[in-house]
């Protein structure tokens, strides 16, 4: 059998976060923002410990201090974060299985799949496999993590979730495969697919489509007419748990990069909203610059008050680099949305001409 393993770091910010600060341990941890759960900002994670008290990533810091007042709150520090998910992937690629170096896709900071490289010999029970992972990282890094089992990409990424603290098995290590998926999916509602999340399930709930099982016997015609000849009979593949995607090792190729700042103070003054939105854009041309490819496409996010928020983009005449152009479409945008409204966060983003 193909083997697929999905690792997931354990409440990865915030266990970097008690790496560096042992006395956190245990205790309810949020990192989101500047730290300050006074001002405007976001949780970006919370600890178990938070999350008992209803504290989850996206939250404002507001809400998050109110569910939970004795928490810890601490700022962002994504350079600690690049550095540790460094480490874990470099851990991860030294690893062989059937007497090979394993095929390692990094999804993101915390999370990649693993696949036997090409020639490998007997793999064994990939239990055993799993649980030298879960040790490997751990001597590594100090990080704790979980590993889902799968026969492709699907079934080890939704397995994960069974076996991370919380979750229905806990053990770290669970396995999910054809012959037990609709056992184990089917009575689930749709949200817990990888890849269905909340509006989705709400327009195939109105098909009257509401658990995995459903789903997966519905008729793919009836999807098509109601989803589009794309997506209808993909959520289908979805809920029967098929995923024909190999674990690939090529490295993330950005299509672009992007600012946003929430405001303490709401912008009255459209003269600062132009000055932020082009401020915005310079940084985001350092960084689409250390890409060394030209931008394509600009788009711009405001946010007003209380959370309304509205997008615009516009295609360039011709690939760019240049800080005063660039800027220059950016503001263009604004004349693009409602002026009359207190604004609360802006945000730029340069899509990129594709790479070589």
């Amino acid at each position: 059998m193909p083997w697929v393993l999905h690792v997931d770091l354990d409440q990865f910010i915030a266990a970097v976060e008690m790496l560096r600060r042992p006395e956190l341990a245990g205790l309810p941890v949020v990192v989101g923002g500047r730290g300050d759960p006074t001002e405007r900002g976001v949780v970006s994670t919370a600890s178990y410990a938070a999350r008992a008290h209803g504290v989850r990533s996206g939250m404002p810091l507001r809400t998050a201090v109110r569910r939970c007042p004795d928490a810890v709150f601490l700022p962002v520090d994504k350079p600690a974060y690049d550095a540790a998910s460094a480490q874990v992937m470099d851990t991860l690629r030294g690893l062989s299985w059937g007497g090979v170096p394993v095929v390692v896709e990094v999804l993101g900071w915390d999370e990649a799949f693993l696949a036997a490289g090409a020639g490998h010999g007997p793999l064994g029970d990939p239990h055993g496999f799993a649980e030298r992972i879960r040790a490997e990282v751990l001597a590594a890094t100090g990080l704790h993590c979980c590993v889902g089992i799968g026969d492709n990409k699907l079934r080890a990424k939704v397995a994960t979730d069974f076996g991370k603290p919380g979750g229905e098995d806990g053990s770290g290590i669970f396995r999910l495969t054809e012959d037990r998926w609709l056992t184990v999916m089917g009575p689930r509602p749709t949200t817990a697919l990888w890849g269905i999340g909340g509006r989705t399930a709400r327009r195939l709930s109105a098909l009257g489509l509401d658990t995995v099982a459903q789903l997966a016997a519905a008729d793919p015609a009836e999807l098509t007419a109601a989803l589009g000849p794309t997506m209808g009979p993909w959520f289908r593949r979805l809920a029967r748990g098929v995923d024909s995607s190999p674990v690939d090792a090529s490295p993330w190729v950005p299509r672009g990069h992007g600012r946003e700042e929430t405001f303490q103070a709401d912008l009255l003054d459209w003269a600062e909203v132009t000055a932020a939105v082009r401020r915005l854009t310079r940084l985001v041309v350092e960084d689409v610059d250390r890409e060394g490819r030209p931008a394509v496409r600009v788009g711009i996010k405001v946010r007003y008050r209380p959370f309304v928020t509205v997008t615009r983009s516009l295609t360039l005449p011709a690939p760019s680099r240049d800080p005063d152009e660039l800027a220059d479409a950016a503001v263009s945008l604004l004349a693009r949305v409602d002026q009359d409204r207190p604004v609360r966060l802006l945000g730029v983003r340069l899509e990129m001409a594709d790479p070589a």
